[in-house]
């Protein structure tokens, strides 16, 4: 967190450090301004607050899965989102990849081995 008092003129910068389990109390019951923020990180990177009074989604959809800015969610997502003509509705379906993955093997002119 990064509290600011404009009263007393003063900053306050809370570092905590947890593992991808563990809650981590809520401080909206002191600071009414931390809601959204605290919504923001859990939506982001899945840290759960415990004794939060609204923690819901807010920056990606209901139905969303994962926790994007993680760094074990996939740079293409699991799902794409579209809007669909025929539908007339959003519709979600897998990503397809035109490759799985690629290996590049490329020499590197850096590592030429020379004999003396």
């Amino acid at each position: 967190y990064n509290l600011l008092s404009i009263r007393f003129n003063s900053r306050l910068k809370v570092k905590i450090t947890i593992n991808e389990v563990q809650p981590v109390d809520s401080i909206v019951p002191i600071y009414k301004a931390a809601n959204w923020c605290e919504r923001e990180v859990w939506d982001m990177f899945g840290i759960f607050f415990s004794n939060h009074p609204d923690l819901r989604r807010i920056l990606t959809d209901y139905g969303f899965e994962g926790h994007p800015l993680r760094k074990d969610f996939p740079l293409s997502g699991f799902l794409e989102v579209f809007y669909n003509e025929l539908k007339k509705r959003v519709v979600y379906e897998p990503v397809n990849l035109a490759q799985q993955y690629r290996l590049f093997e490329f020499n590197n002119p850096w590592d030429k081995k020379i004999s003396i």
